[in-house]
């Protein structure tokens, strides 16, 4: 583990392995920088790869007050680090998270995404409009438990039976550890889970290859959302990952994104 420090001061721990051009993968909800540990050990056999705890997870140290363009920060503190430009792999909310640095400016030369979680029609309820002031107020109090299940319940749609099973469960004190920034993915999604469209300029100034998957085993609106996203411009293009649901395995889609970034070797 290594760390660099954000434009804010703040410490980010990151793992580096491999050779080659550099691909940094951002997590989503809950994930770590080992939770990616397959996926970038695969990728390592032909690029740098460089896993980060996204602030406030892991290693990496967090801000009293939160705003998005921390985050970008600290993926440009990481980018700069690893040779001053990349191409992004974002998982999830962390595939939002990777186009908001792209439309902000940040030294990304290729980015691919897996399943933003956006819910763009009516296949299913949308989030509150009071959901992120919710988690807030969860968080607020040290109700980290009960963030998370309301993230589960809420926002990825499980019944409140199963996640109640989920709280016996051992692996259920990792997400505890990380709910404190559930509110962080939120407000990073915006209004993006409200059941309307996506806004059609809110990354127009997105002007990289832009590679949007999807699983087709999963929750209908996750395809949905992806095939909106990529009809936003010429330069984001659609890839269906057969049989494949949000937990994608990591043999199924490294070969798609070796492909997708060995195309910009040469950039």
């Amino acid at each position: 583990m290594d760390q660099v420090f954000s434009a804010d001061g703040t410490a980010i721990a990151f793992e580096q392995q491999g050779a080659g051009p550099v691909v940094v993968l951002v997590g989503g909800a809950f994930m770590a920088r080992g939770d990616s540990a397959g996926l970038a050990g695969l990728l390592a056999e032909r690029f740098t790869v460089v896993t980060y705890d996204r602030r406030g997870r892991g290693d990496s140290g967090d801000s009293p007050a939160y705003d998005v363009q921390r985050e970008v920060e600290d993926l440009d503190a990481v980018i700069a680090h690893a040779g001053g430009e990349a191409m992004l792999f974002g998982m999830s909310s962390g595939a939002v998270l990777a186009l908001e640095a792209a439309a902000r400016g940040s030294a990304v030369t290729r980015l691919a995404l897996y399943e933003p979680p956006f819910i763009t029609d009516d296949s299913r309820p949308p989030l509150p409009a009071d959901y992120v002031a919710h988690l807030k107020e969860l968080v607020g109090r040290e109700a980290y438990g009960d963030a998370a299940a309301y993230f589960m319940t809420t926002a990825v749609g499980m019944p409140a039976e199963m996640v109640a099973g989920m709280r016996q469960a051992p692996f259920w004190a990792g997400m505890e550890a990380t709910a404190r920034t559930l509110p962080y993915d939120g407000t990073i999604m915006g209004d993006t889970m409200s059941g309307r469209p996506l806004p059609a300029d809110r990354w127009q100034s997105v002007k990289v290859p832009v590679l949007v998957g999807s699983g087709d085993a999963g929750a209908s609106h996750m395809l949905t959302g992806a095939r909106e996203l990529a009809a936003l411009a010429d330069n984001f293009a659609l890839h269906v990952f057969a049989g494949q649901e949000h937990n994608i395995a990591p043999e199924v889609l490294a070969p798609v994104l070796s492909v997708f970034f060995a195309s910009g070797e040469q950039a």
